[in-house]
């Protein structure tokens, strides 16, 4: 099993950036296919980026490609999200979570659900003031 805790959300102006952290408990993080989702008050839970137990291979949503990159330190047992030109529709809890399947060469709508990963973090919430 594995604990997850993220960190770095805030307040934040359009235009701005912010990185957030996941800081995953256990000696097998590496075994982890990591994501990011987010979900904004009154709204279903969105899948934001993805990467590979390596982190040789990563997934992104459409509406981050470009602003935002996932990456990770299998020796530090942690997984960041690097968000840069924020934008007022950015503003959600932002969660962390962990799979312990790899990801597939192509990345379905399960995973785009969540449904294919086994632990979440409590999340930490971004806001991004217009």
């Amino acid at each position: 099993q594995v604990q997850l805790l993220e960190s770095g959300g805030g307040l934040v102006q359009a235009g701005g950036s912010l990185r957030l952290s996941c800081a995953a408990s256990g000696r097998t993080f590496s075994s982890y296919a990591m994501g990011w989702f987010r979900q904004a008050p009154g709204k279903e839970r969105e899948f934001v980026a993805a990467i590979s137990r390596s982190g040789s291979d990563t997934y992104y949503a459409d509406s981050v490609k470009g602003r935002f990159t996932i990456s990770r330190d299998n020796a530090k047992n942690t997984v960041s999200l690097q968000m840069n030109s924020l934008k007022p529709e950015d503003t959600a809890v932002y969660y962390c979570a962990a799979a312990r399947n790899p990801l597939p060469p192509f990345y379905g709508s399960s995973w785009y659900r969540g449904e294919e990963y086994d632990y979440w973090g409590q999340g930490t919430q971004v806001t991004v003031s217009s």
